[in-house]
């Protein structure tokens, strides 16, 4: 039988420290590698365990592109082999907000035993520390580009929050995070919760937590920075809508 080991990376470059030791002997012990990145990937390896022969790896991509199909039966291929493989997302976790969903399908499908490993997960450490609603939550992903589109999306992420609690988690590219911030200044109520993580791990790692209104002309500049946003509700704060 095929074993699938989902290998976290890491958020903050350089924040080995973070990660179980579990993570290196599962490394070692792998034939094939489903990289989002090899380049990086490979270097991740080497930080953890400069030992390590990289070489001796089967190396394959994970990316959304005109090679999907040719991907997914390479992984079909390796799992029918019986092959020890590790799959690596760029950073974070496989398989969440990541293309190698689709290879844990194909995965689960074939019967393959898939152990997923601990590791940094910028979803659950924002909501962690940001004080909101951790009982019930979703991760929305992207919002939409488009500022009318934008808009609907917050707005209806608004409604969502205030009708059943529900935090709403979404991210940005990092190039456009000021643009997301303005928006949510401009459009969303001015006393519903706001939390802004980023540079999670690293030593700059920020979480805090203020309505809209006390972020409004104050946001953080975090233009090019990974970052990670959510919105809700607090009781204790007594919020009148």
């Amino acid at each position: 039988m095929a074993t699938v080991y989902l290998i976290p990376s890491l958020l903050a470059e350089g924040a080995i420290e973070v990660l179980p030791a579990q993570i290196l002997s599962v490394i070692k012990k792998c034939e094939v590698i489903f990289a989002e990145q090899e380049r990086t990937t490979r270097r991740f390896f080497k930080a953890l365990d400069r030992s390590i022969e990289i070489e001796n790896y089967e190396w394959f991509t994970i990316s959304k592109n005109d090679d999907t199909q040719m991907q997914l039966q390479d992984f079909r291929q390796k799992i029918k082999e019986n092959k020890i493989i590790g799959i690596v997302s760029e950073a974070g976790c496989p398989g969440v907000a990541d293309p190698g969903q689709l290879l844990v399908a194909i995965a689960q499908q074939a019967g393959a035993k898939v152990i997923p490993l601990v590791g940094p997960s910028s979803i659950l450490l924002a909501l962690m520390a940001s004080g909101l609603n951790g009982q019930s939550f979703e991760f929305t992903g992207y919002l939409p580009i488009d500022n009318a589109a934008r808009k609907r999306s917050l707005k209806m992420l608004e409604t969502q929050t205030l009708q059943t609690g529900c935090t709403k988690i979404f991210i940005e590219t990092p190039f456009r995070n000021m643009q997301l911030l303005q928006s949510i200044a401009d459009h969303c109520s001015p006393n519903l919760l706001l939390c802004i993580a980023y540079d999670l791990t690293a030593s700059t790692e920020s979480v805090v937590t203020k309505t809209v209104k006390e972020w409004k002309n104050n946001f953080p500049q975090i233009h090019k920075k990974p970052a990670i946003f959510l919105l809700g509700i607090g009781e204790e704060r007594n919020i009148a809508f």
